[in-house]
């Protein structure tokens, strides 16, 4: 389905990563793994690339870019699943601290990465670029007031790349999900149905689907994935 099509995919090491990656691979895109320091789970197959970068910095991700174009001459999609979680507090209560830290994780790296590798898609005339929402930034959920608004500013980053984009047939979308069923919200909310989580490997095969020729049509999108809860 994404044939030689090489892929970064951010975060992919996580409980998402690991299995989005694999998806891709096993679909035959070769993979640009990003994590800030962890292999990734998929790290012997022969289609993956691993490094381990910085999102927030300008200058790595620059020679990420740099990197993936000197391997491969081509920079086809990246799949952003890079984001953190914080939440509990009413807006009046939540600290400085924690309004930073959200945007620092889910709004910045997206920032840095897509400002990177824009020009090299445009160069090509071709792209996809997909990220990883919530639906927190669709129905604001009270106590969640950082969080659903950094992800939301994430989606209007995102869709403003699709309209500045079209001319150059350059893609980018977004897909929201609900709370997903990887260990770390296991561990987190012991006390929940998993079955009513939105499962990874469905996220997984939605963002294979987006980046191949059959997802062509859909630009500007934000994907809802509210699980069966």
């Amino acid at each position: 389905m994404v044939d030689g099509k090489v892929v970064i995919v951010t975060g992919a090491s996580g409980g998402l990563g690991a299995v989005v990656t694999k998806a891709f691979l096993d679909n035959g895109a070769r993979v640009i793994g990003v994590d800030r320091s962890a292999r990734s789970k998929n790290a012997d197959h022969p289609s993956l690339a691993h490094f381990a970068v910085a999102l927030d910095s300008a200058e790595g991700v620059q020679m990420l870019v740099a990197d993936v174009m000197e391997m491969h001459g081509r920079i086809d999609a990246v799949v952003h699943l890079v984001g953190g979680y914080a939440g509990g507090q009413r807006v009046d209560e939540t600290s400085d601290d924690t309004w930073e830290q959200m945007i620092a994780v889910n709004l910045r790296p997206a920032w840095v990465l897509t400002r990177a590798v824009l020009p090299v898609m445009r160069q090509a005339r071709h792209g996809s670029i997909i990220a990883i929402g919530t639906s927190a930034a669709l129905n604001p959920v009270p106590t969640l007031g950082a969080y659903g608004a950094s992800k939301a500013a994430l989606i209007s980053l995102v869709r403003t790349i699709a309209e500045e984009n079209r001319e150059f047939n350059i893609r980018a979308n977004v897909v929201s999900p609900n709370t997903m069923d990887t260990p770390a919200n296991r561990a987190g909310m012991p006390d929940a149905d998993p079955g009513k989580w939105v499962q990874p490997a469905n996220v997984a095969s939605l963002l294979v689907w987006l980046v191949s020729d059959a997802g062509a049509e859909v630009n500007g999108a934000v994907i809802p994935l509210p699980g069966r809860g």
